[in-house]
């Protein structure tokens, strides 16, 4: 379907350069800057008169190719789920979940995790309001990359990274990895950096062992374009805006 020339659109909703302004682009006057630059395409035309309304709603606003979310009330964090913590909302046993650190965004009310990690796992989990961005970071179709750092007792043999990415037979079926990278080998111990697109439960967990080597523990380190980085364990913080836009390039938004 051809774009809709934003020109056609009622002459009403928020001038443009207050909507880059409310979305963190920086001051209204940056805004006008950036389209007189050119650098702002609203529903995909190239906006450059300044004032030019739009419903921050709808429109699908872009700066320098980049999406710009600009729908309110979208809530879109990264949290560092510790292990023992629910990937869960709630628990009628009383165990701890996500809920339970999400006491500074509201307790969760309305929030929900983008998949998820078992309580023995710990690391990288997104939590948002965002249904079609979350039911596209899920879905197998679109592919989206998660790595883990996977700590498992050695020796490691030669063929283990080979036979991963070739693929391990499943009781739901043949799972591969995109990649593995032995990251560190001391005492005893090997931590591999396994990445895979794949979203079904425990999967790495359960390639390790089929192979031999269960493992001892499991840190996510990346959901697509987000990173754990040096986020302490228990803390959520704040998406930035280019790291939502990212999410949304990887899932086609």
């Amino acid at each position: 379907m051809a774009p809709r020339d934003p020109a056609s659109a009622a002459d009403e909703g928020i001038r443009l350069q207050k909507v880059l302004a409310a979305a963190g682009i920086g001051s209204r006057r940056r805004g006008e800057e950036l389209i007189a630059e050119g650098r702002v395409s609203v529903d995909g035309f190239v906006v450059r008169e300044q004032g030019r309304r739009v419903n921050p709603e709808t429109a699908v606003i872009e700066v320098d190719g980049d999406r710009i979310v600009t729908r309110t009330g979208l809530v879109h964090l990264a949290l560092n789920k510790p292990r023992g913590v629910l990937s869960a909302m709630s628990d009628d046993r009383g165990r701890p979940t996500i809920a339970d650190l999400l006491t500074e965004f509201g307790g969760g009310g309305g929030l929900f995790h983008v998949g998820r990690l078992d309580g023995d796992s710990e690391g990288l989990l997104l939590v948002t309001n965002n249904g079609e961005l979350a039911h596209r970071l899920t879905h197998p179709s679109y592919e989206v990359p998660k790595s883990y750092l996977v700590e498992v007792s050695g020796p490691l043999r030669r063929e283990v990274p080979r036979t991963l990415r070739a693929g391990v037979e499943l009781e739901d079926g043949l799972a591969r990895a995109d990649s593995v990278q032995i990251v560190d080998q001391a005492n005893g111990r090997v931590m591999l950096e396994i990445v895979v697109h794949e979203g079904r439960n425990r999967i790495v967990r359960r390639m390790m062992e089929s192979i031999g080597y269960p493992v001892h523990r499991l840190v996510r380190t990346r959901h697509g374009a987000v990173y754990l980085g040096t986020l302490r364990s228990g803390r959520a913080r704040h998406l930035t805006r280019g790291e939502v836009g990212a999410l949304y390039r990887n899932v086609g938004l």
